[in-house]
C-alpha cells in the first residue's frame, strides 16, 4: 500500500499522506517515490488546476525515517558518501519541482509538522495550518545531532535572513499554530473543519513564486554581524560541539549568498555530518539503543506483568511525581504520607501539572479529571491492600525507609513487589528490612519525574528476575526509558555525576576562575555549569552526601580537596539558590545574577590560568572514566544502557552519544594518551582503565562496526 494516494475533484488534485501502520507519517524512500509519481501525474493532467498536499492523520509529519540514512549509505557500496549525496539531491530535486511548479501546490497541515514535514511545507507555494491545541511546528534536527538537510536550512535563511532564521535552526525552536503564522513558517491559519476548504481556494489561484526566485534581497543582508554573536552563543549549548552545529553554520552562510549555494552546501555538509563517528553515536543512542531498551531489551523472559494498582510511600516531590505519571498512564494509585494534608498536597502537585497541560492545549479537561480520579491520597497503610507494586519514596534515610517498607509489607499481597526510589543507598542494605528480599528492588527516578525520561532499575544481590520484569513493565507503562544496573553505592548515574561535580570543585580550589569552569562545562555539552547545578541542589546537601560517603568509604575516599571548597562555602553561609547565596549571587526574587565575587579572596587565581582545552578534558574525562569503571566492575552490563542513561539522566554531552560513544568517536588510543597526560599532572583519578588500554592496543571498539 502506497504512503500517498491521489484523487481529483473539480479540478483540484489532493495528494494525501497516510503511511500504513504508523501513528505519525515519516518519509521513507518508497514514500519519496510515491510522492514524486503522484506529483508528476497531477502536474501532467490538464484537468488539474491546483494541488493540495495533506495528511489523513491528525498530524502532518514527524520528519524523515532515519532508516533512510542507512539505506542510502548502503546503496553505494564502498562509497557511502556518494549514496547519501545522491539521495539528498533526489530529495532536493523533488522539493524544487514542487516550488517551481506551474500549478499551485498548497500544503494543508492538519497538525504537527516537524523536520521534513515542515521542509515540504516550506517548498509549497503556500501553507495552511489547522489552528488547534497541541500543534508543533519546527525543525528539531540539531537536537538529534543532524540539521535540516531537505532545503529547510536554506529556505529559512532566504525567507528570514541569518538572524531571523537562527533561533529556528541553531536553537531548534518549535512553536504552536499562532507562533508559526507570526513567524512566517506558514501563511494561513484555519479552523480544523475549514482546513481543506481554505486550501482548495488557494489551489484555485496562481502559483506564486518564492521571494528568492524573484530576486528579493535577503533580510539583514548576507553578512549580518549580529549573526556572529548567535553563532558564539550556539557553541555554549549542549549540541554546540556536534559536527552538525558547525556544518549548519556553514550552510546558513552559504544560503545567505544564494539559494543554489545553500542547497549545494546542505547536500555536501549533510553527507559529511552523517559519516562522522560522533553523529553516528548520537543517532544510535537517541533512536536505536533507546528504542531497544524501551521495548524490553534487558527484560527477563517472563510473562508480561503490568501494574494494576500502585502504592507510593511519601507524597513529597518525588512521590507525587511518581503518582502523577502512573495515574496519567491509567494506573490506580494510592499515595501515602504521614498526614492527610501532606498526601492531599502531593495529589495537588499532580493537579497543578495537569492544569497547565490543559491550559496549553496538550490535554483535555476530561483526561485530566480521569487521571486525578485515579490518585487516592491516604495516611493509613491499610489502603495499600491490593497493590501489586509499591514504590517507597520517603526521605533518604535508611531507618525511615526500613520502617516504610515493613509497614507496607504487612498489608500488601505476598506476591507484591517493593521498590525503593533511592539515589545513593545500596539496595542490599535497604532489602535487609524486607521479609522477602527477592521481591525488593531499587527504582531510581530522576527529578522532575514528569519530565525526566530515565529510570534506573537496581538489582540487589537477592533480587529475583520477576521483580526486574515487573518494574520494567511498569517503566514501559509510564513511558520511561529504563536501564538495569547491579547494586553499588551511587549505582550508575550518580557515580558518574559526583566525580564531575567534584572536578568542578577541585578546579575552583586550584584557583581556576569559576567563569572558566562554567564555560568549560557548557563547551563540552553539559546542559548547565557544574557550579550552577550544585547551587540548584544546595550546597549543604552536597556537604551531607560527602560526609556520608567518606564515612562509608573511609580510606578509599579521595575527594577531600573537592569537599574543602563546599565546606568553606557552607561556612560562609552560602547554601545555594535556596538562601540566595551560593556559587552564584541571586536577587531578592531568587533570580541568578552572577558568580560570587568572593572566590579570589579565598582561592587565589592561578597565574597563568590553565588552557581551556585542559579544563574541558578534565571535566569530560572524569565522567567517561567513571562510566568505564562501572562497566568493568559489573555495575553496568550493557554499553547501550551506559550511553542512554548518560544522555537522558545527567545530560552528558548529547552530541557524543554518551561516554562509550565518545570513546569510540575519539578512538581508544587517543583517549589513553589524554588519560596519561592528565594523570601525570593531576593524579591517578585520570588513569586509563585496563579495558580501555586493551582496546587501545587491539583497536577494538565498544560498538563494533
Amino acid at each position: 500500500m502506497s504512503d500517498f494516494r491521489l484523487s481529483v475533484d473539480a479540478g483540484i488534485a489532493q495528494i494525501v499522506w497516510d503511511q500504513p501502520d504508523r501513528p505519525v507519517n515519516v518519509m521513507t524512500l518508497e514514500g519519496l517515490d510515491a510522492l514524486d509519481a503522484q506529483l508528476t501525474q497531477a502536474l501532467a493532467d490538464p484537468a488539474v488546476r491546483g494541488i493540495i498536499l495533506t495528511s489523513a492523520k491528525a498530524d502532518f509529519a514527524a520528519g524523515m525515517d532515519l532508516n533512510v540514512i542507512a539505506r542510502l549509505k548502503a546503496s553505494a557500496g564502498n562509497d557511502p558518501a556518494a549514496g547519501l549525496i545522491a539521495g539528498f539531491r533526489r530529495t532536493h530535486d523533488l522539493l524544487r519541482r514542487i516550488e517551481t511548479a506551474h500549478k499551485p501546490v498548497i500544503a494543508a497541515l492538519p497538525g504537527t509538522a516537524l523536520g521534513l514535514g515542515l521542509e515540504l511545507a516550506l517548498a509549497c507555494h503556500a501553507s495552511v495550518l489547522a489552528e488547534r491545541p497541541g500543534v508543533q511546528i519546527g525543525l528539531p534536527e540539531l537536537g538529534l545531532g543532524i540539521f535540516p538537510g531537505a532545503g529547510g536550512s536554506t529556505r529559512l535563511v532566504r525567507l528570514m535572513g541569518l538572524v531571523g532564521a537562527a533561533p529556528w535552526l541553531l536553537e531548534a525552536r518549535q512553536t504552536d499554530a499562532v507562533g508559526a503564522k507570526a513567524a512566517g513558517l506558514v501563511q494561513y491559519l484555519a479552523a480544523p473543519d475549514a482546513l481543506l476548504t481554505t486550501a482548495r481556494a488557494l489551489a484555485g489561484g496562481p502559483a506564486l513564486p518564492k521571494p528568492w526566485d524573484m530576486g528579493a534581497a535577503l533580510p539583514g543582508g548576507p553578512d549580518d554581524p549580529a549573526f556572529d554573536e548567535l553563532v558564539a552563543a550556539a557553541a555554549l549549548r549542549p549540541m554546540g560541539k556536534a559536527p552538525a552545529t558547525a556544518a549548519l553554520v556553514a550552510v546558513m552562510r552559504a544560503a545567505a549568498q544564494g539559494f543554489d549555494a545553500g542547497i549545494e552546501a546542505e547536500t555536501r555538509e549533510m553527507a559529511r555530518v552523517l559519516l562522522h563517528p560522533a553523529t553516528e553515536a548520537c543517532l544510535r543512542t537517541a533512536f536505536v539503543s533507546r528504542a531497544a531498551l524501551e521495548k524490553g531489551a534487558r527484560r527477563p523472559a517472563l510473562p508480561a506483568d503490568p501494574v494494576r494498582r500502585l502504592g507510593v510511600l511519601g507524597a513529597g516531590m518525588m512521590g507525587a511525581g511518581i503518582a502523577h505519571v502512573a495515574a496519567l498512564a491509567g494506573i490506580e494509585v494510592v499515595l501515602i504520607d504521614t498526614t492527610q494534608e501532606g498526601a492531599d498536597k502531593g495529589k495537588a502537585r499532580s493537579a497543578s501539572i495537569l492544569d497547565t497541560a490543559v491550559a496549553k492545549g496538550r490535554m483535555t479537561s476530561a483526561r485530566r479529571d480521569a487521571a486525578l480520579a485515579r490518585i487516592t491520597p491516604a495516611v493509613d497503610f491499610a489502603a495499600l491492600a491490593g497493590c501489586d507494586l509499591v514504590v517507597e519514596a520517603v526521605f533518604e534515610d535508611a531507618a525511615i525507609k526500613a520502617d516504610a517498607t515493613q509497614r507496607a509489607e504487612a498489608v500488601i499481597p505476598p506476591t507484591a513487589i517493593v521498590a525503593s526510589n533511592t539515589s545513593t543507598l545500596p539496595i542490599a542494605g535497604l532489602a535487609g528490612a524486607s521479609v522477602r528480599p527477592e521481591q525488593f528492588i531499587g527504582l531510581h527516578f530522576f527529578s522532575p519525574v514528569d519530565r525526566m525520561a530515565l529510570v534506573e532499575v537496581i538489582r540487589g544481590p537477592r533480587t529475583a528476575d520477576r521483580a526486574v520484569a515487573k518494574v520494567l513493565d511498569f517503566a514501559r507503562q509510564i513511558r520511561k526509558t529504563p536501564i538495569v544496573v547491579n547494586d553499588a553505592r551511587y549505582f550508575y548515574a550518580n557515580r558518574c555525576i559526583v566525580p564531575y561535580l567534584n572536578e568542578c570543585l577541585r578546579l575552583v580550589g586550584e584557583g581556576v576562575a569559576p567563569e572558566a569552569v562554567e564555560d568549560a562545562c557548557r563547551r563540552i555539552g553539559m546542559p548547565v555549569g557544574g557550579l550552577q547545578l550544585m547551587d540548584e541542589t544546595s550546597i549543604d546537601l552536597g556537604v551531607k552526601i560527602a560526609q556520608e560517603s567518606k564515612a562509608a568509604l573511609q580510606d578509599a575516599y579521595t575527594h577531600d580537596a573537592a569537599d574543602a571548597v563546599l565546606i568553606r562555602l557552607l561556612a560562609e553561609g552560602r547554601l545555594g539558590r535556596k538562601n540566595g547565596k551560593g556559587f552564584y549571587s541571586y536577587d531578592e526574587r531568587g533570580r541568578r545574577l552572577r558568580l560570587w565575587d568572593g572566590f579570589a579572596a579565598i582561592w587565589p587565581p592561578q597565574t597563568p590560568q590553565p588552557p581551556a582545552a585542559e579544563v574541558q578534558n578534565r571535566l569530560i574525562l572524569v565522567q567517561v572514566l567513571e562510566a568505564l569503571r562501572a562497566l568493568e566492575q559489573g555495575v553496568l552490563t550493557d554499553v547501550r544502557e551506559g550511553d542512554v542513561a548518560a544522555v537522558l539522566g545527567w545530560g552528558f554531552a548529547p552530541w557524543s552519544g554518551g561516554p562509550f560513544g565518545w570513546v569510540d568517536a575519539m578512538g581508544a588510543e587517543a583517549v589513553v594518551k589524554m588519560c596519561d597526560e592528565l594523570a601525570a599532572r593531576h593524579g591517578p583519578r585520570f588513569a586509563g582503565t585496563p579495558q580501555l588500554r586493551d582496546m587501545a592496543a587491539t583497536g577494538r571498539r565498544y560498538y563494533p562496526d
